[in-house]
């Protein structure tokens, strides 16, 4: 092929397609090979300074001794440095005494995001908006009361509603008429709200004790209403079932857990404050 070669002279291959395509033999830039040997240096040299080539089940440390769990460290401590100024000041700190502090109260809730997003936002929401079945943090109805003091004693120690299931002592007829006065905002307007005991719990006015974690009845908050499923029936099957009642298979399950053991008290204190400036605290 190279004998029959039409371009003589020039340095190809002598590999040639249609006419004119042809191979050439010539040598690479300059410029690329120093970028090509430049590049094996660089290899050769950061495996030399940094975490490389294994050997058994761990790479080479590097003369360096870098390591991304270092880096990640040294990272937190930076952080840690700069809220160290305010952590020492919240150690000694309540809750209502870090929310007269406007510096410290925004302090504590851009800092505890994160906790609040580990420990809490799962069942409340990342905004305290709530989900099906587990409370709203941001608005004014609390069953246990919404003050920073009782909303830290709630996170230390956990919650447990109970409600007596009433399907045994009510007639489907007797719980309809409950269910539509406790609907109307009115439950004491129906008999069997004092008849059937409802008051001990609910109050003479129906709008519960916090004391005992019952719900208020006439301002038209109901946990439990879910998609799909009426007021009234969500409002019926509570009445008839219960909360919490271990005699009843088709209960309410209402239970916070404790965090008093998994969580340290100022990381507590800190989550308290958090909740408190949802705007739903009082």
């Amino acid at each position: 092929m190279a004998d029959n070669n039409p371009f003589p002279g020039e340095n190809n291959t002598g590999h040639i397609w249609d006419d004119n395509i042809r191979e050439l033999a010539n040598p690479p830039p300059r410029w690329w090979m120093i970028a090509f040997w430049a590049s094996i240096i660089f290899f050769f040299g950061y495996g030399v300074l940094y975490p490389m080539y294994p050997i058994g089940q761990k790479p080479t440390e590097g003369v360096l001794g870098w390591t991304q769990i270092k880096e990640y460290q040294e990272g937190l401590d930076e952080v840690a440095a700069v809220r160290a100024p305010f952590e020492n000041q919240l150690k000694d700190m309540s809750a209502k005494d870090i929310l007269a502090n406007p510096g410290l109260a925004d302090y504590t809730v851009a800092s505890v995001k994160v906790l609040f997003g580990d420990n809490c936002a799962p069942c409340h929401g990342g905004g305290g908006q709530g989900g099906p079945d587990y409370p709203v943090l941001a608005d004014d109805d609390w069953l246990f009361g919404g003050t920073v003091e009782t909303i830290e004693q709630t996170i230390t120690m956990g919650r447990k509603g109970i409600m007596t299931a009433h399907g045994k002592i009510l007639s489907d007829a007797e719980a309809d008429k409950l269910v539509d006065a406790i609907v109307a905002g009115d439950p004491m307007s129906d008999p069997n709200f004092l008849q059937k005991g409802c008051i001990a719990c609910h109050g003479m006015d129906g709008k519960g004790m916090q004391m005992l974690g019952s719900a208020n009845l006439t301002d038209g908050i109901y946990r439990f209403v879910r998609g799909g499923q009426s007021t009234k029936d969500s409002v019926k099957q509570t009445i008839l079932h219960g909360v919490n009642d271990v005699t009843d298979p088709q209960t309410r399950e209402a239970v916070m857990p404790s965090f008093g053991e998994r969580l340290s008290k100022d990381e507590i204190k800190k989550l308290a404050v958090y909740v408190y400036k949802f705007g739903g605290g009082q």
